[in-house]
């Protein structure tokens, strides 16, 4: 059997991110997208006819990364929003960028983004995009390859969403509505519907999304959002509804299996309990979390109340890096420096930058973990570099001693995306070229923002 998502990579170290499977040096065998074997695969094993080798000896072989909150649209804002805590950050420079966005920025943008998120090491992600022209953003998604749940922020609450961006809560419900029946689905793009937080969302715009989504199976689309990331927001969501975030929204509709919330930075022990309760899934952000000032969140007491923890990023003005790696880093560092050196060891890390993320986004039984059975989704680390060697415990060195410069080769359903460090023809992605496009549409953008 042969095909451009057929491969048998060879004699690797290999870190399934499974409980009840091995690790330690094998081979992985891919057919038709999905893993076929794991361990030792002798040569004479028929299923390698025909099958491409790809020799990862001394390379570490992972399930890919998931990161389950994004803003792809803000890519081409990287370091125009610096110093600012959340909401002055969003009033005074995303969200006039955001505004000034047309569609061959937002398609430059996912580009971009998604360059950097395959070269790291991130084969899935969970976007929130903007309010306009979310169709030019998909089809850039979809064109590369990575797998990916999107969804076109929402925000209609007068009082708080600018005039450029404010919505009619029916027309946008409407729009989102389309956009699903277009997207979800469609390759390997799945649609969520996005209110992008309490503060920006009517009442009937969020319980409008709550009826939609529990409307589907539960295959369909899910809902993505925000929640208690930073005080000042935690107090107007209270002077609001005299609730904190996460109990506002559960009193809308917005929870259960199908919900994920980014950050969670401030949330009690009774927020965590009815999270648990729900099968609500959180997002943590540390890098994000970190350069707003908006705090460390409670991650070890969230694991312990039974909440599904998944990783992310967030968006480029607020982190300027999209690598999930240093976000796997300081996912584990934070909680130490808080809770002492032995809570979240780096296995339980792992786990949160892959299953976590796949259970997050309905696909835990397809993606995350080094399974027979599931899609070939898989990343490689090589150990070229002398911040890779040596290694005694691979899990350690993907945790807390790899960035996403180390990456050698990226798989999505068994596709080459990134081969021995490079995007592949496949993605559609050139880095020179998205650096020349990018000299070319940042005065016009940044001039109809109104930011230079």
């Amino acid at each position: 059997m042969s095909g451009a998502s057929s491969w048998l990579l060879r004699g690797g170290t290999l870190v399934p991110v499974d409980s009840h499977a091995p690790l330690g040096r094998g081979d992985l065998l891919i057919l038709d997208g999905v893993i076929a074997a794991l361990g030792v695969i002798p040569a004479d094993d028929l299923r390698l006819v025909g099958v491409p080798v790809l020799d990862v000896t001394g390379c570490v072989v992972l399930p890919g990364l998931v990161q389950a909150h994004i803003h792809l649209c803000q890519t081409l804002g990287r370091g125009l929003a610096d110093d600012l805590p959340l909401l002055r950050w969003l009033s005074e420079r995303v969200l006039p960028y955001e505004s000034a966005l047309d569609e061959s920025d937002l398609t430059l943008a996912a580009q971009v983004g998604v360059a950097e998120l395959l070269l790291s090491g991130t084969t899935t992600l969970l976007d929130m995009g903007t309010v306009r022209h979310h169709d030019a953003l998909c089809e850039a998604v979809a064109k590369t390859g990575i797998r990916a749940t999107l969804g076109k922020a929402m925000m209609d609450y007068a009082e708080t969403v600018p005039l450029g961006l404010r919505e009619d809560p029916q027309a946008s419900l409407r729009e989102a509505d389309a956009l699903c029946a277009r997207w979800h689905g469609r390759g390997r793009l799945r649609y969520a519907y996005a209110p992008r937080f309490l503060v920006s969302c009517s009442d009937e715009l969020l319980r409008g999304v709550a009826e939609r989504v529990n409307q589907h199976s539960p295959v369909g689309p899910g809902i993505h959002t925000h929640a208690s990331e930073q005080l000042d927001e935690v107090a107007l969501v209270r002077a609001r509804t005299g609730q904190d975030n996460v109990l506002a929204l559960r009193d809308r509709g917005i929870a259960g299996p199908r919900t994920v919330l980014a950050h969670c930075v401030h949330v009690s022990p009774d927020e965590m309990a009815h999270l648990a309760q729900d099968g609500t899934h959180v997002t943590h952000c540390p890098s994000s979390n970190l350069k707003l000032g908006s705090g460390i969140a409670k991650i070890v007491q969230l694991l312990a109340a039974q909440v599904n923890v998944a990783l992310g990023a967030d968006g480029a003005p607020c982190n300027n890096r999209l690598d999930g790696f240093a976000e796997l880093r300081l996912l584990a560092l934070l909680q130490k420096g808080v809770l002492g050196p032995e809570a979240l060891p780096a296995a339980q890390a792992l786990q949160i930058a892959t299953m976590g993320g796949a259970t997050a986004l309905g696909l835990g039984d397809q993606i995350g973990s080094l399974s027979v059975g599931k899609r070939a989704d898989v990343v490689v680390v090589g150990q070229h570099a002398p911040g890779q060697l040596p290694e005694h415990d691979p899990v350690s060195l993907l945790v807390y001693g790899t960035q996403g410069s180390d990456v050698r080769h990226v798989l999505v359903d068994g596709e080459l995306l990134v081969k021995s460090g490079e995007l592949q023809a496949r993605t559609g992605l050139d880095v020179e070229r998205l650096r020349a496009h990018c000299t070319e549409r940042m005065p016009p953008l940044l001039r109809r923002a109104g930011l230079r």
